[in-house]
């Protein structure tokens, strides 16, 4: 069932979608809005489930976030957009981009990973504990369902095999920070296997859109008008 997903709108031109990562919202965007808005029609969605998009009673994964942004494209009769995915929001980006190419003009990924192993260890084992000690509790209280399902999210997706991106062909950017909670060897991976794409890696952790917005802003608006 479709559900009617939350965004605000800033400026005028070509459409440039952004996508939040795990746990956020569309206001994970607030340094981008201005300066991106000033040369496109920039899209901030809230993915179902967080924000003020409703979570509805499809499966909460990565696959049906991307089918969300389907239904929001074409109901508002954008055929061909830029996309830009930060964290959660890069990996349904990608799965989107595999699945519907022929939408996606330029493709920017950000702090993207294509299986959960792909996180640091550091990162990764305080979600899968507190996934695991959840497991039970969330049959009888709401509010661990909804912390367990976004655990669930980052433990148990994305699975998407290296050899299934060199069927990308539009533009791609492939950002993450110095000191991102990405390994690095996977990002660089990710970049290797995207024909023809631009890595860079910036100072900064994995939150470098809202924390180092200075570096950030200039090289995505410099790849989006190349």
């Amino acid at each position: 069932m479709k559900i009617q997903l939350n965004y605000t709108v800033a400026g005028q031109g070509f459409p440039l979608v952004l996508l939040h990562g795990n746990g956020e919202d569309h206001t994970y965007f607030k340094r981008q809005m201005e300066p991106f808005g000033a040369r496109y029609q920039v899209l901030a969605l809230d993915t179902r489930g967080h924000g003020q998009s409703p979570r509805g009673t499809a499966p909460f994964t990565l696959e049906q976030f991307a089918q969300d942004l389907k239904g929001f494209l074409d109901s508002r009769e954008i055929g061909r957009c830029h996309l830009l995915g930060f964290s959660d929001g890069a990996n349904i980006a990608l799965l989107f981009a595999l699945q519907y190419p022929e939408y996606v003009d330029k493709l920017i990924l950000n702090g993207a990973d294509l299986f959960p192993s792909g996180v640091k260890l550091s990162t990764q084992i305080p979600i899968v504990l507190g996934w695991g000690l959840l497991q039970g509790i969330r049959r009888f209280d709401k509010k661990a369902q909804r912390k367990w399902e976004l655990l669930d999210l980052m433990t148990t997706q994305p699975h998407i095999r290296t050899e299934r991106l060199s069927a990308l062909t539009m533009p791609t950017l492939v950002v993450a920070g110095e000191r991102d909670m990405i390994r690095e060897k996977h990002t660089r991976l990710i970049a290797r296997s995207i024909p023809g794409s631009t890595l860079a890696i910036l100072p900064g952790d994995h939150f470098v859109a809202r924390r180092n917005w200075q570096a950030f802003n200039p090289i995505v608006l410099k790849f989006l008008e190349e």
